[in-house]
């Protein structure tokens, strides 16, 4: 397996970001999703990773510079044929190391409530995230909740 930055040319890549934002809207009330849209995934502050075996693709996950020392995680998705094999973990370690090594101190994320969430809130906080406050633009709701990990 192999973590390279995304390729929006690839068709592949073009369908995983494509289910992405239809689960997002299928799961969040309207008017409250948050995920960035194909042309906000590539704006500069942003980089793009996806995974791969072999020729396949996995799933994918952006991290987003907020400050000289915190980031933000954005576009946190598995393919639909890799859910609970690791895939999400796996991306979410590369962003953390990433984060890291960029000399950031914190990563921060706003995500959803409910039963399609739980898993991904599982997996960070396993990992150390934190429920906290509203960051950067996001305004708090009933439904979004944010995470932090500071280190």
């Amino acid at each position: 397996m192999r973590i390279e930055l995304g390729d929006f040319n690839n068709p592949q890549v073009i369908a995983l970001l494509k289910r992405h934002l239809e689960g997002m809207h299928e799961h969040t009330p309207a008017g409250h999703v948050c995920a960035l849209d194909w042309s906000g995934l590539q704006q500069p502050e942003i980089s793009f990773y996806t995974l791969w075996d072999g020729d396949q693709l996995l799933g994918c996950g952006a991290l987003k510079e907020l400050s000289p020392t915190s980031g933000e995680l954005k576009s946190m998705r598995t393919a639909d044929a890799h859910l609970r094999k690791g895939v999400g973990e796996r991306i979410l370690l590369h962003l953390i190391a990433e984060a890291k090594r960029r000399g950031y101190r914190q990563l921060s994320l706003e995500t959803g409530s409910g039963p399609a969430f739980e898993p991904a809130l599982a997996l960070y906080r396993k990992h150390g995230f934190v429920k906290g406050d509203a960051f950067s633009n996001y305004q708090a709701s009933n439904f979004n909740q944010f995470m932090h990990l500071s280190w």
